[in-house]
C-alpha cells in the first residue's frame, strides 16, 4: 500500500548553502503522508467521522544526499508498523536517478478529537497494514 508524490524543489527552499534546507525535508514528508491518507480514502473529515484524528510523536530523519533548486523529487510513503493505538510510516525522499536523499520513520497517535486522549486505531486506517 505503497505512494508517492513528485514535488519539484522552489526557490524559495534553498538555504545558504545552496541546497534545500533541512526543516523543508519535514514538510516534503507531511505532504507525503498527506497524499497516502488521501489514497487510502483517509483524508481529514473521514477520520473526524470516525472519531480519530493524528498526530505525529516522532520523527527519525537520516539525510543522505543533498537536494537542489529544480530537482524533481519523489516522496514514497509506505505502512511500517501498526500498534493499538500507533502506526508507523516509512518514507524515503529520492532524487530524479532513484538514490534516496533522505529517509524517515514517522511514528503516529491516534487521538479522539474532543478528549485529546489516545484511542484504538480505526479499522479503516489499520486495513493499510494488514493487506
Amino acid at each position: 500500500m505503497e505512494t508517492s508524490i513528485e514535488i519539484i524543489v522552489r526557490p524559495t527552499e534553498i538555504d545558504v548553502n545552496g541546497h534545500v534546507n533541512n526543516g523543508k525535508y519535514v514538510d516534503y514528508l507531511e505532504w507525503g503522508r498527506e497524499d497516502w491518507y488521501e489514497q487510502h480514502g483517509l483524508d481529514y473529515d473521514t477520520l473526524l467521522s470516525l472519531g480519530a484524528i493524528t498526530v505525529t510523536v516522532n520523527l527519525s530523519l537520516n539525510f543522505r544526499k543533498e537536494c537542489r533548486q529544480g530537482e524533481r523529487l519523489t516522496i514514497v510513503t509506505r505502512p511500517e508498523r501498526l500498534g493499538r493505538t500507533s502506526f508507523a510510516l516509512r518514507q524515503e525522499i529520492r532524487k530524479p536517478d532513484g538514490e534516496i536523499a533522505a529517509d524517515a520513520v514517522v511514528t503516529l497517535v491516534t487521538i479522539d478529537p474532543e478528549s485529546r486522549t489516545s484511542r484504538p486505531v480505526p479499522a479503516p486506517l489499520a486495513e493499510p497494514f494488514t493487506t
